[in-house]
């Protein structure tokens, strides 16, 4: 008799998706929670490996948004910082 260890749902990123889509990168928290919301319904109908797949994109989607989030905030502050030293030294030259 074999014994069926039962399976534990993977995790679904849906929480990290959504802070990624309101707060850094709007295209790939989407595509992200897409992901997160199809993981425990596949789960549910007992396609492990699907929502496992699934799992596996919504993380991968989710991390490529944070830190293309955090790169693009990151220039955007260091292009502020050297436009606004920039007309500080100019303004004050004069």
């Amino acid at each position: 008799m074999d014994i069926i260890t039962p399976l534990q749902q993977p995790k679904n990123w849906l929480a990290e998706s959504i802070l990624v889509t309101l707060l850094c990168c709007l295209p790939f928290g989407i595509v992200g929670i897409v992901n997160a919301a199809s993981v425990s319904s596949k789960f549910a109908s007992g396609d492990y490996e699907g929502s496992l797949r699934a799992s596996q994109e919504a993380a991968k989607w989710t991390k490529i948004g944070f830190w293309v989030g955090i790169g693009v905030i990151a220039l955007y502050f260091l292009f502020f910082v050297v436009l606004g030293v920039g007309g500080f030294i100019a303004a004050s030259s004069r």
